[in-house]
């Protein structure tokens, strides 16, 4: 494995500021962002896909620091009920799965999506719960005629420029759960996987290291994003889990995104690493920083710090004591 970073998080830098940064910081890939929600800060597509010589410069400043790019990143909605933001979301996918096949990235990450309740719907609609039964009326409609259509093309396409694809499991979004990653799985293609983030699944009450043993018996974990979670059980007895406040309301949230070891202690992640070690994931754990309590240098600084003290880089030995 190796430790990178989602580039999000520098967006003020140059492509060149970012990357000497990142190399100086003892990382050893970056997962770069081409649009959607991410923005396109070090990456335009559209200039990289007309120009061969624009991509080998690209390219070139990334290799010659010694990095790779783990994935690129256009996270957004493309089944929003929201005509020109599904529009957006789409084209800029299409788009940066062509560019990870020219330069040999292995993965795209995005969002699996949300549409509305209806054709012609005006805001997306997330039901948690089946009952009453329209909620459960709602998931199998919006499963059977806008989720699988949608990626089962998506995935073909991933597939035909040797492309995988991670979508985040993400509350807010059809697919935000193991069972609901390996349920498109089946239902589309082996292309399709998570980008997994056990920020998200903390705070639905998903243990990460069992999460990764369901999808890694799957070979569904396409990428991973370290990120932490602090649940403060106070407030979720007053808000519940899906809790509502803004997240700048750190005092009163029942739950806030933190840097790597400030919401779980470095045996956790310790274990988290071991899980995707022993069940098969071998490329990059990609450093999200969303901490509301921290700057972005110290922030970052904390969470390389913790995961290199736990990360896994070298193959394993031959077993020469059994």
């Amino acid at each position: 494995m190796k430790l990178g970073v989602f580039t999000v998080l520098f967006s003020g830098k140059t492509l060149e500021e970012m990357l000497d940064h990142v190399q100086a910081s003892g990382l050893k890939a970056v997962e770069i962002g081409t649009g959607g929600y991410p923005g396109n800060a070090h990456c335009n597509v559209d200039e990289l896909l007309e120009s061969e010589e624009k991509r080998k410069e690209f390219m070139k400043k990334v290799d010659s620091r010694g990095l790779t790019i783990s994935a690129f990143s256009c996270h957004g909605n493309p089944l929003s009920p929201d005509e020109q933001f599904a529009k957006e979301s789409h084209d800029i996918f299409v788009k940066t799965v062509k560019l990870a096949g020219l330069l040999d990235v292995p993965v795209v990450n995005t969002f699996s999506g949300i549409p509305g309740d209806q054709e012609g719907a005006k805001y997306p609609n997330w039901p948690v719960t089946p009952w009453p039964n329209e909620y459960s009326d709602l998931v199998k409609w919006q499963w059977e005629e806008k989720l699988i259509p949608y990626w089962k093309e998506q995935g073909q396409l991933a597939k035909d420029h040797g492309v995988k694809i991670g979508l985040e499991l993400h509350a807010g979004f059809l697919v935000h759960t193991p069972y609901t990653m390996l349920k498109l799985r089946e239902a589309t293609c082996d292309a399709i996987g998570a980008n997994l983030d056990p920020s998200h699944l903390w705070w639905q009450g998903i243990d990460p290291v069992a999460a990764i043993k369901i999808l890694g018996k799957e070979n569904a974990i396409h990428h991973f994003h370290a990120k932490d979670t602090y649940i403060d059980q106070e407030n979720v007895n007053m808000y519940g889990l899906t809790d509502m406040q803004p997240y700048s309301n750190v005092q009163t949230r029942a739950w806030t995104f933190r840097s790597v070891g400030y919401g779980h202690g470095v045996q956790e992640w310790s274990n988290i690493v071991s899980a995707l070690r022993t069940y098969g994931y071998d490329h990059v754990i990609s450093i999200e920083h969303e901490d509301p309590i921290m700057s972005i240098d110290e922030g970052f600084s904390r969470a390389v710090k913790n995961l290199q003290s736990v990360i896994i880089e070298e193959a394993p030995s031959d077993m020469w004591w059994a």
